[in-house]
């Protein structure tokens, strides 16, 4: 779990850089591309800055998109298609040139690229994912950038991160990166759109994600990209909740990554929680895909979520959809409401046969006998760990 200073909200942006040794730079289709395919300029000025950063003993893993858009300019598509066959195919186009483009770049600067494309369903198995994380870290021991992409070529909507944004904040758990750098085509969120409102402010502070963030963000929405502000938002949310920053800053600025860490205000920095969730329970909470939903009576919602107890059989009282043993569930109460995300330790037929009896009586109704729990409290994040309470945030602009 990274390490997280008690009282985050008056941390300098020097104060939490100098303490930065790992860093994902999330770079988006807004930033890469133009009207004619990838802009060679800003991957140049990427490079440029990533390399220096190496130089100073930096270790910088990048999630880059721009697959797609690079694909539209090489077909001759002028706008991106709806079907997945379709966006598969460009991917596919598009791919290599971006990594060549990348791999020319950096060879300028004497530094090597690795690509690694990935799934939703490589982080749900937790061998992969343990084993894509082992890549990194030696990627990383040789001096060699790694650059992560969705897939795309081979991803349906059952496996998909959603977007690259929620990809990154996945990636920085993977790694034990200590800062996100969402690179985007504004200089970072505004209380309102500044494309459209010549009066709209920049928010340089936020101290905690909540519902009068998420409306600014609403009001900003993405262009090439799958993903607006609200994607970006939330992958600050979910690094946050790892204990770690992230920065929303405008990738189209030349050298925006050498300003960044030599001080400057660029952008809008979003704050680490206190409390951070350790890398397992993160896991469990943003990259596990729930598979299905159990509900469980008041007595087990108050053992739970009150005295940090694991969920027993006999506190269930139905069970949705199928899942099987290491599945991520959902856990809900009576009316419905989102209760915790958990890890089960048995199949979802099985679930059904023992609720409401005894962990005793387990091994007679099944035959056999796994755990005691049918979701262990070290397998389990309760919802208020990952939403958090709801609170007016303190801005600074």
């Amino acid at each position: 779990m990274k390490s997280t200073p008690s009282n985050t909200a008056s941390l300098s942006r020097e104060e939490i850089l100098k303490e930065v040794k790992r860093i994902v730079v999330k770079v988006g289709s807004g930033v890469l591309t133009s009207k004619e395919g990838l802009n060679s300029a800003v991957i140049e000025g990427l490079a440029s800055d990533i390399s220096s950063l190496m130089e100073k003993g930096l270790q910088v893993i990048v999630v880059s998109s721009g697959a797609i858009a690079s694909g539209l300019k090489k077909v001759g598509i002028s706008s991106r298609p709806q079907s997945i066959s379709e966006q598969q195919a460009l991917a596919a186009v598009g791919q290599p040139s971006l990594m060549m483009a990348y791999e020319e770049a950096f060879a300028r600067y004497r530094k090597k690229v690795a690509q690694l494309l990935i799934t939703r369903d490589d982080f749900n198995h937790r061998r992969r994912y343990l084993n894509a994380r082992n890549t990194v870290l030696t990627l990383l021991s040789w001096g060699i950038l790694p650059i992560f992409n969705e897939n795309d070529t081979v991803v349906v909507d059952e496996i998909k991160f959603g977007d690259n944004d929620n990809l990154s904040a996945m990636v920085v758990n993977l790694t034990d990166a200590q800062l996100l750098i969402n690179l985007t085509d504004i200089d970072g969120l505004f209380d309102k759109d500044p494309r459209s409102c010549p009066d709209a402010r920049l928010i340089q502070v936020v101290e905690r994600v909540d519902s009068r963030i998420r409306a600014c963000a609403n009001c900003i929405p993405g262009f090439l990209g799958t993903g607006g502000m609200a994607s970006k938002i939330q992958a600050a949310q979910k690094a946050a909740l790892g204990g770690v920053p992230t920065i929303i800053a405008n990738g189209l600025k030349r050298g925006i990554l050498t300003r960044i860490f030599s001080g400057a205000q660029e952008g809008t920095l979003f704050l680490p929680r206190t409390k951070a969730l350790c890398s397992r329970k993160h896991w469990i909470a943003f990259t596990k895909a729930p598979k299905g939903e159990i509900i469980i009576d008041q007595g087990a919602e108050k053992a739970i979520v009150e005295r940090g107890k694991s969920l027993l059989p006999s506190g269930i009282v139905g069970v949705r959809g199928r899942f099987g043993v290491g599945d991520a569930v959902l856990i809900l109460n009576r009316e419905g409401r989102r209760v915790a995300v958990g890890l089960a330790a048995y199949p979802s037929g099985d679930v059904e046969k023992i609720m409401g009896a005894k962990s005793s009586e387990i091994e007679k109704i099944l035959g056999y006998k796994h755990d005691d729990e049918v979701i262990h409290r070290d397998n389990l994040v309760l919802m208020e760990q990952i939403e958090g309470e709801e609170e007016t945030c303190r801005l600074r602009n």
